[in-house]
């Protein structure tokens, strides 16, 4: 069973490592909002998180010691940070426009709120299996 707790928690803390990390490049582009040439960013990790789900669904089950090992979820996971080069409207050569990264900031914090919720009733679960166990 703790086996299971562990996986699931595993991704939602690797989406929650995404999220902070987008939190940070986002106020980040917010700050340089007036900088000249400054040119945004913006973190990716959903499909790669996907493509790890996908491909963790493919791998062998590994259910005595002599199996295959390293077979599992992948440990390292870094957010990608893509520059966006795009052209500026802007004569400065900046392209933040800080209307859409508060949306961004916005949406981004409730995608993380909402994983603090679910990696908190995963533990919630456990600690109530354990009371009723003790019962």
């Amino acid at each position: 069973m703790l086996e299971k707790l562990y996986s699931s928690t595993n991704i939602l803390e690797k989406a929650l490592n995404g999220t902070w990390t987008r939190n940070k490049i986002i106020s980040q582009n917010i700050s340089n909002v007036n900088t000249p040439n400054y040119k945004r960013k913006e973190v990716v990790f959903e499909d790669y998180l996907k493509q790890e789900l996908y491909e963790n669904k493919q791998r062998l089950v590994t259910t005595n010691e002599k199996h295959i090992k390293g077979l599992g979820m992948k440990t390292e996971f870094v957010p990608k940070i893509i520059e966006d080069k795009s052209t500026s409207y802007r004569f400065d050569g900046n392209n933040v426009n800080i209307d859409t990264e508060s949306a961004e900031l916005s949406k981004n914090v409730i995608m993380h709120d909402a994983l603090v919720r679910q990696i908190t009733d995963e533990y919630e679960k456990v600690k109530n299996a354990i009371i009723e166990g003790s019962k």
